[in-house]
């Protein structure tokens, strides 16, 4: 089963997230990962939506996503995005 990880993001420094964003497609696809929602515009159906900035990468399976997630590669330029954005990450799907 497709694993994903969800993250909800508010980017508060725009030029150090491009940076994040010019490096990180490539660890996503090292991983075999894959973008379905990359920000855009995201429309509250129902309640209030909040978060600016909405991303969900697609895995094979959640492990996967969790290998991706705490590799080095992936803990190398996680700093970029810690700096330059505020947000919650998770990753669904079976274990």
């Amino acid at each position: 089963m497709a694993g994903y990880i969800i993250a909800h993001l508010d980017v508060t420094d725009p030029a150090g997230f491009e940076r994040y964003r010019a490096v990180v497609p490539r660890v996503v696809e090292q991983y075999g990962g894959r973008y379905l929602v990359r920000g855009g515009s995201v429309e509250a159906l129902e309640g209030e939506w909040t978060v600016p900035r909405l991303v969900i990468l697609e895995f094979e399976s959640a492990e996967r996503a969790r290998q991706f997630y705490h590799s080095r590669e992936y803990q190398e330029v996680l700093p970029l995005r810690l700096a330059a954005s505020r947000g919650v990450v998770v990753v669904a799907g079976s274990a």
